[in-house]
């Protein structure tokens, strides 16, 4: 996938407003408490699970050579795309659990009703209009974030760079001389 949700444990605060916003993201209901007086079936796809003294978010990482996809029996699971989301079919989906069983991370639900599988789609039909999903929009301290995956990488190395070259207290550069002098053999 190009994109990918990014998240920053120690920006969550645990408060678990992804999970709210994912669950109203899915749902027929236009507020929350239309949702919950209405019985309309509120079911995040978004899990926010404690991580020592911070919380850490976790949803379908859209894996490029997914197990769900390559198990599920009626190709419920699938992408429209090569570089996709995975996403999955509720109407076309038997509840064999099958994809629940291999997710490598844990984050493939049954609906409550327990008639068939649910996940994460990245909110593809807010991506595909330019917004951000549900769960990124909505977090109130910004440790969820939507990024081209190139850009995250990108960033990333010059950030473990900069750490390094702090750390050491030298100039790292590609080709430099070695610590003792000269590279001479």
């Amino acid at each position: 996938m190009d994109k990918i949700i990014i998240v920053d444990e120690k920006r969550c605060l645990g408060c678990k407003q992804c999970m709210i916003e994912c669950a109203m993201a899915h749902t027929d209901a236009s507020t929350l408490a239309e949702a919950l007086c209405c019985d309309s079936p509120l079911q995040p796809r978004i899990h926010v699970e404690p991580a020592g003294q911070f919380g850490m978010p976790l949803q379908c990482r859209h894996c490029e050579d997914a197990p769900c996809l390559t198990i599920c029996p009626t190709e419920a699971i699938h992408r429209t795309s090569e570089m996709g989301p995975v996403l999955l079919d509720q109407k076309q989906c038997i509840g064999c659990k099958f994809c629940v069983i291999v997710c490598p991370f844990g984050v493939i639900d049954m609906s409550r009703d327990g008639k068939a599988a649910i996940k994460c789609d990245m909110c593809i039909e807010r991506t595909e209009a330019g917004q951000d999903p549900a769960c990124v929009a909505g977090c109130p301290t910004g440790a969820l974030q939507l990024r081209e995956l190139d850009e995250y990488l990108s960033e990333r190395r010059r950030r473990v760079a900069k750490e390094l070259t702090a750390a050491s207290g030298q100039t790292l550069s590609i080709g430099a001389e070695t610590p003792h002098g000269s590279d001479e053999s």
